[in-house]
């Protein structure tokens, strides 16, 4: 066991409020790649603002859809990890007080977290900007499979469904950032796993953290902006090392 997972198990057990942050990284022992690795990273042969956008989708549907699609369909039968597990197992001890994540693939949930902030939204769901309909994937996808154009469209008036994860060119849920903004500036502890921290405003919430006196943990195999600030740092794999975190607690 390596002296960062037993340091991080210290701090768990030594902090009222631990929170954990998470991105990408933690799904990517699932099968789903990453944003920004060249040649497997989900924009490594495409430009996210030509298909990503929210201006995209009111522009081109049929275009979008074809990119979410295959999106859609990477998560197919995916389940979570080691590191979900974790974290999942940390809450049901009462040693992790909720789980914000930047992912929208539902694994944390999946894993049994009850207690999760997904600030980027879910894939779990799409929604007709017309009528407000919310439609689950499973009903989602069957209705681009039939359509003749890939497009799934609300049933009650054919508009093009959007998924409901925060599109480039689309704020952030106000009462998801709010939670999160009070979660990480209460938190003895903020851990955060798999994620670059690079993307604004999720990347400012550990400095919530510090400015209230609180500590912040590096679990990731990537660098990141607060790497000197942290009270531990563990760059192994994600599953190995919250799996040890969890067996030195």
């Amino acid at each position: 066991m390596s002296s960062g997972a037993e340091r991080l198990a210290e701090l768990i057990r030594g902090a009222g409020s631990v929170v954990a942050l998470t991105g990408a990284g933690i799904s990517v022992p699932s099968g789903i790649p990453d944003f920004r690795s060249p040649v497997t990273g989900i924009w490594a042969d495409v430009d996210p603002m030509e298909v990503a956008h929210i201006t995209a989708f009111r522009r081109n549907p049929v275009r979008f859809w074809q990119f979410y699609g295959e999106r859609f369909s990477v998560l197919d039968g995916k389940q979570p990890n080691g590191a979900h597990r974790a974290l999942a197992e940390l809450e049901a001890r009462g040693l992790l007080e909720a789980v914000i994540t930047q992912n929208i693939d539902g694994l944390h949930r999946a894993a049994g977290t009850r207690d999760v902030i997904e600030v980027h939204g879910s894939v779990a769901t799409a929604s007709c900007s017309h009528c407000g309909a919310e439609v689950p994937l499973a009903d989602v996808r069957r209705r681009a499979a039939e359509a003749q154009d890939g497009v799934p469209r609300c049933a009650a008036d054919g508009t093009a469904l959007k998924p409901d994860v925060v599109l480039f060119g689309e704020l952030l849920d106000d009462r998801a950032m709010t939670r999160a903004s009070t979660l990480a500036t209460a938190a003895d502890l903020l851990v955060c796993v798999g994620s670059s921290l690079e993307v604004f405003p999720v990347a400012g919430l550990p400095r919530l953290t510090l400015a209230a006196g609180g500590d912040v943990a590096i679990v990731t195999r990537s660098a990141t902006h607060y790497d000197s600030r942290a009270a531990v740092r563990l760059d192994g794999d994600v599953e190995e090392e919250l799996e040890a975190v969890l067996a030195a607690l």
